[in-house]
């Protein structure tokens, strides 16, 4: 997945269109009204089952979300050391909210419980979203200063 966002007409579209800040905040609306919704809400599949498939969408979920505040900062004309340590507080804060979220659903959402696991994927995920901002993104910044 990673090559796919080496082809540069891709990466300046991404640039493009998803750099604005509602893009960000849009998404972490949408994450944090997903986690939020009642466990009856959620629709049980029975004719297509993976297993553990909740983890994979936890990841997508946080490593799109670390992305998109990275992608907005970068558009931002700052030094690169701030640069980077803003990259790294949305990766924290990130992982606050997953966190958050998980005792939301365990202390106030009825028919949703806390999961340790989808904690661990939402870390994973914000994880890869870091790494992906860190290589696709900070490149591009030390061409620019250069």
């Amino acid at each position: 997945m990673g090559l796919f966002f080496y082809f540069p007409p891709m990466l300046r579209f991404i640039r493009k269109y998803l750099s604005a800040l509602y893009v960000p905040i849009v998404w972490m609306l949408l994450i944090i009204i997903a986690m939020c919704l009642p466990g009856t809400y959620i629709p049980k599949e029975e004719g297509f089952f993976l297993p553990d498939f909740d983890k994979i969408v936890h990841m997508g979920l946080f490593g799109g979300l670390v992305f998109l505040w990275c992608l907005y900062l970068a558009g931002k004309p700052m030094r690169m050391k701030r640069l980077l340590w803003g990259f790294f507080w949305f990766y924290v804060l990130s992982n606050g909210l997953g966190i958050s979220m998980e005792y939301v659903q365990k202390y106030w959402i009825p028919g949703r419980d806390y999961d340790l696991g989808d904690i661990i994927a939402d870390m994973i995920g914000a994880g890869i979203g870091y790494g992906m901002s860190n290589i696709l993104l900070v490149p591009d910044r030390l061409k620019d200063s250069v």
